[in-house]
């Protein structure tokens, strides 16, 4: 065989296979820069993934129940069967923080509905769904660091 002849060469494919390679006359565009000048992650082990812990479960538990009504009921009834479990020490600020939540919502939608009769309740209601979805929140994104709630007894967030 001869230098310039890749065929029947056993060590590796032609260099016409290469993926550095391009066809003959034609010409490959740098790939452009990412925005901000960062690379971009390359691995999946760079990549942040979201940790289904016991509190984020309760909180998405929560979260679901303006759409589909009784998760939230589920979600008490686990965030009391988990407090009593043995835990990390991050999440026992968690249960009571999410059981707080629950019990603000549902006195605050009672409270509400009964206001309705004079008006004011429409608007307290909107409060109340807003101020159970921010505690949610705040729990999910406390969760996901595996911090502890910084004043689980609060009424507010």
């Amino acid at each position: 065989m001869n230098q310039g002849d890749d065929r029947g060469s056993l060590e590796g494919p032609p260099a016409s296979m290469m993926p550095s390679a391009t066809p003959a006359g034609s010409k490959r565009p740098p790939p452009p820069p990412p925005p901000g000048g960062q690379p971009a992650p390359t691995t999946a082990s760079t990549a942040s993934q979201f940790d289904l812990n016991q509190p984020t479960i309760i909180s998405l538990l929560y979260l679901s129940s303006f759409v589909f009504g009784v998760t939230s009921i589920v979600g008490v009834v686990l965030a009391y069967v988990w407090k009593s479990e043995p835990k990390e020490e991050w999440e026992v600020s968690h249960y009571q923080y999410l059981i707080n939540t629950f019990w603000i919502g549902l006195v605050g939608s009672f409270i509400s509905v009964l206001l309705m009769l004079v008006l004011v309740g429409f608007l307290l209601i909107i409060g109340v769904a807003v101020l159970v979805a921010v505690r949610c929140v705040f729990s999910l994104i406390n969760a996901q660091k595996r911090e502890p709630m910084p004043n689980p007894g609060t009424l507010l967030a």
